[in-house]
């Protein structure tokens, strides 16, 4: 099955990219986070994304949309600001995937403890159903801490915050 894995950054995708390859998915990548603020920081998420593919050897698109008027105008209007981020990303993913000859697809998001797993699960399927994809589901969580230490033996950039700049400006 040929899956499109969105990836938020290089350590939250190295457990999901591990368990998927067990159940033999064909994985490609999709780096988009418009969200991820500064600019900076954004390139050293994508640079980590890149190391983690050249050691995992999955092959990787990236669109460097960057969106930093939008969100330094944002409010901090809590979960709809969570909301708006993974709809943003989800909604991308799905279309690119569906227009493109996946068969489904799913995100590294699903591995972090500190994101809403629900309201990601809900706008996956959301999505999945609107382009008609199947989204695929995992609960990666419980590989969290053993993601971020394989992160760190590939001495993968491990960030401090969500990404965008309400986060930053919280952590």
């Amino acid at each position: 099955m040929k899956l499109l894995l969105h990836m938020c950054c290089g350590p939250c995708s190295t457990y999901p990219i591990q368990e998927l390859l067990k159940e033999e998915f064909e994985i490609q990548g999709l780096f988009y986070n418009p969200n991820i603020h500064p600019i900076e920081e954004h390139a050293r998420r994508k640079e980590s994304v890149e190391k983690l593919r050249y050691i995992t050897k999955i092959p990787v698109i990236y669109d460097d949309e960057f969106r930093q008027d939008e969100w330094e105008g944002m409010k901090d209007i809590g979960e709809a600001r969570c909301h708006r981020c993974y709809s943003l990303r989800l909604e991308k993913v799905a279309s690119y995937a569906a227009e493109n000859g996946y068969d489904a697809f799913t995100t590294t998001l699903l591995v972090s403890p500190y994101q809403n797993h629900h309201l990601i699960k809900e706008l996956g399927e959301l999505y999945a159903s609107k382009y008609g994809i199947d989204f695929v589901y995992r609960d990666f969580r419980p590989g969290f801490r053993r993601g971020q230490q394989m992160a760190k033996e590939m001495e993968l950039y491990r960030q401090k915050y969500c990404g965008c700049i309400l986060s930053l400006n919280h952590k």
